[in-house]
């Protein structure tokens, strides 16, 4: 890794060496993940509040760039309450479950050739079972709180989730038939292209196209953003499955959801938009050491479009959301991939 070869140059012992490599690794990649986390949110509020036409967040340091963390110091130094009837154990490892599991699906992203904390063959399959598990936090605090809005609200998100997953999956399924491995960096590079115009190699420009829609919205649904946000939907649940958290667990639920938002940003760039390589097949713009800035700049746009999915579109009915993942995306998903299979035996051999 980063460090194992410096170790390794001072004499130490190789499996000391490795372990403390990992831990600087993970330590330096989520620190940075954590403040990316406050300026994209920062972006977040301004979007909405540009498409309102008003100001947003502006007082807190220039032009408000400090406003995230003033919100985290107000967060950590509140009093946590518990409600006398939750059960406390559970109501306490319910957000932590949700932001480990939601820091741990970024162990096996590429942010460029050779960036990756665990660059593992069965990266998906990773991926998939640690977004899946997700679920079991919402669970835990729904039941935990002791309250019939937070218990309805995490039935509702453990159905909208496994509606959609099941959708994503197929997506999934699809990029691994083109792609032929389920190593999530193997996945980039087989997006790569020889000729100056890298990006008509990009999966998005081929017979997938379709499945970039179908997995943009099913991550909406997945990470209970707008107008999928039924678990929280404040007409009828007042806050969803965290209203009676306040103070730190509540942060770290905000948190969890905001880590996985920009995870599934980070996994549409990758499965569609060739992750790290550039639009342009060219020098300067292809040279290895910018592959972390076309990464980063088309999570940004990811993350953009999902601001403004939240900013201009009225919420879905619970009814409607049901349809749109069981009667839509389910059926056009499982479709193409037989269609993907068709095409990678019988057609793109022969191109």
């Amino acid at each position: 890794m980063l460090f194992t070869d410096l170790f390794a140059s001072l004499g130490m012992n190789h499996s000391l060496g490795w372990f403390i490599s990992q831990f600087l690794s993970i330590l330096i990649f989520d620190v940075v993940l954590l403040v990316m986390i406050a300026y994209l949110l920062l972006a977040d509020r301004k979007i909405w509040a540009a498409v309102q036409m008003r100001r947003g967040p502006n007082v807190v340091g220039p032009f408000g760039l400090l406003q995230t963390f003033a919100d985290l110091f107000k967060f950590l130094f509140k009093e946590v309450i518990i409600p006398a009837g939750a059960n406390k154990v559970i109501f306490m490892i319910a957000p932590l479950i949700t932001v480990t599991l939601a820091f741990a699906g970024w162990a096996v992203v590429p942010l460029a050739d050779g960036w990756v904390v665990a660059d593992i063959n069965v990266g998906i399959l990773y991926l998939f079972a640690v977004s899946s598990l997700g679920v079991y936090g919402i669970i835990m605090a729904g039941w935990a709180s002791n309250s019939k809005y937070p218990f309805l609200s995490a039935l509702r998100a453990a159905a909208q989730m496994v509606s959609y997953e099941v959708s994503i999956g197929f997506v999934i399924i699809t990029v691994l038939l083109f792609a032929g491995s389920l190593n999530l960096s193997e996945i980039v590079r087989a997006q790569g292209n020889a000729g100056p115009l890298g990006f008509l190699h990009w999966n998005v420009f081929s017979i997938l196209f379709p499945m970039l829609p179908i997995f943009f919205v099913s991550a909406l649904a997945e990470t209970n953003r707008p107008p999928f946000d039924l678990v929280e939907a404040e007409s009828e649940l007042v806050a969803g499955f965290f209203v009676e958290y306040s103070s730190t667990p509540f942060l770290l639920f905000f948190l969890g959801e905001y880590l996985s938002i920009v995870l599934m940003c980070a996994m549409c760039s990758i499965l569609f938009l060739g992750g790290w390589l550039s639009p342009i097949n060219v020098y300067p713009f292809n040279i290895p050491a910018l592959g972390i800035f076309w990464f980063l700049a088309k999570i940004c746009f990811f993350f953009f479009l999902f601001a403004m999915v939240k900013a201009m579109v009225p919420r879905y009915r619970y009814d409607q959301l049901m349809r749109l993942g069981w009667k839509v995306f389910l059926p056009t998903s499982l479709l193409w991939v037989v269609l993907t299979a068709g095409w990678v035996l019988f057609v793109r051999p022969h191109l």
